[in-house]
C-alpha cells in the first residue's frame, strides 16, 4: 500500500516546480491554471525575491501548486492512487485538492486568506515558535504545563516537536526545557501556528469556506487534528478550521498509515522534509521525495508502476 504525503510550510524554495512545468504536461497545466487563479504566482516561485515568497500568503498557494503538479506528473506517469494521503500542516488542503475534494482554484484562494488571516492574528513578534529536539513529547508537556502562553504546536518525529504560543511564553520554556539539556532551536516564522492565538484566523476563514462546495475525496485523507482518515464532507470542513488552532499530530499520523499496512510513502512538490520525518519516524517502510519528473520516473520503475 502506497500513502501520499504533502509538505506544510518551510518546503519552498526559489525555482520549486519549474522541472516540473518542463517536463511534464499534466504538472504544466497545473501550474497554469495557477497561475490564472493567482496571477504572478509563477513567477515568485521561480524568481522570487526570497523574502516574499516566504511570506505566509505567498508561501501556502505555492506550495500547494507545486504539491498538486507533481501529483498530476506522477498520474500521468502511469502511477496509481495512493491507499491514502496526508499532509502536514498546510499540506493537508494540499492532500485534499489531490483528492478532489476541493477544486485547484478554490484550494489556491482558500490558502491565501488562510496565510493571509494567520498572519494578522498576531502582531509581528508577539508570538513565537521553536522546536524541541532529543526530548520525548510527553516530557515537553509535563515541563511547559505551569508556563502561560506555550503549546505544542507540531508533534514532527520522536525526537522533534515544536511549541508555539507568546514570544515569552515560548521563551520562559525554551529556558526550562534547555535546563533539562534539551536542545531548543527558534523557527524563522512570522506567527504563532496551530495555537490557541490564531483563533482569529480560524475565525474568518471559516465564512470563506462556508462559501466553498466540498466534494466525497477519491481517496482518504488523514487529518491533522484526530490523526485519522476522514472523507465526510461537512466533518473535512470543521476539522480543516480546527486545523489552525490544533497541534499537527504528524507522528501519530504516521504511525497509523503503518498499521493500516502502507510501506510506501511518496512526498510530493517541494523538498523533502516529510521524507526525512518518515525515516525518523517508522522502521521498516520505504520513502522517496517526487519533486520532479527524473525523480518520479525513477520511483515508478523501482516500484513496479508505470
Amino acid at each position: 500500500m502506497m500513502a501520499a504525503l504533502f509538505p506544510g510550510q518551510g518546503s519552498q524554495e526559489i525555482g520549486m516546480g519549474r522541472a516540473l512545468y518542463e517536463g511534464s504536461r499534466a504538472a504544466r497545466e497545473a501550474l497554469e491554471r495557477a497561475e490564472a487563479a493567482l496571477p504572478g504566482l509563477l513567477k515568485l516561485m521561480w524568481e522570487g525575491p526570497e523574502e516574499e515568497l516566504k511570506l505566509t500568503a505567498n508561501q501556502q498557494p505555492a506550495l500547494l501548486a507545486v504539491g498538486y503538479a507533481a501529483f498530476q506528473a506522477y498520474l500521468e506517469m502511469g502511477g496509481a492512487l495512493p491507499s491514502f494521503a496526508a499532509g502536514h500542516s498546510l499540506g493537508e488542503w494540499t492532500a485534499h485538492v489531490a483528492a478532489g475534494t476541493l477544486s485547484l482554484e478554490d484550494g489556491l484562494r482558500l490558502v491565501r486568506r488562510r496565510g493571509e488571516y494567520m498572519q494578522e492574528a498576531v502582531p509581528v513578534g508577539a508570538g513565537a515558535m521553536a522546536a524541541v529536539l532529543k526530548v520525548p513529547a510527553q516530557t515537553i508537556q509535563e515541563l511547559t504545563a505551569g508556563i502561560a502562553g506555550v503549546e505544542i504546536a507540531n508533534y514532527n518525529s520522536p525526537e522533534q516537536t515544536v511549541i508555539s504560543g507568546t514570544a515569552a511564553g515560548v521563551a520562559e520554556a525554551a529556558e526550562v526545557l534547555k535546563s533539562q539539556r534539551a536542545r531548543v532551536i527558534p523557527l524563522p516564522v512570522s506567527a504563532p501556528f496551530h495555537s490557541s492565538l490564531m483563533r482569529p484566523a480560524r475565525e474568518r476563514l471559516a465564512a470563506d469556506l462556508a462559501q466553498v462546495e466540498l466534494s466525497t475525496p477519491r481517496f482518504p485523507v488523514y487529518s491533522n487534528v484526530l490523526a485519522q482518515p476522514e472523507t465526510r464532507p461537512p466533518v473535512i470542513r470543521e476539522l480543516l478550521l480546527e486545523q489552525i488552532t490544533h497541534a499537527v499530530r504528524w507522528v501519530e499520523i504516521l504511525q497509523h498509515l503503518k498499521e493500516q499496512g502502507v510501506r510506501v510513502y511518496l512526498e510530493f512538490g517541494s523538498g523533502k522534509v516529510l521524507t526525512g520525518l518518515v525515516g525518523r519516524t517508522l522502521e521498516g517502510v520505504e520513502a522517496r521525495a517526487l519533486t520532479n519528473p527524473q525523480e518520479i520516473a525513477e520511483s515508478l520503475a523501482v516500484l513496479g508502476q508505470g
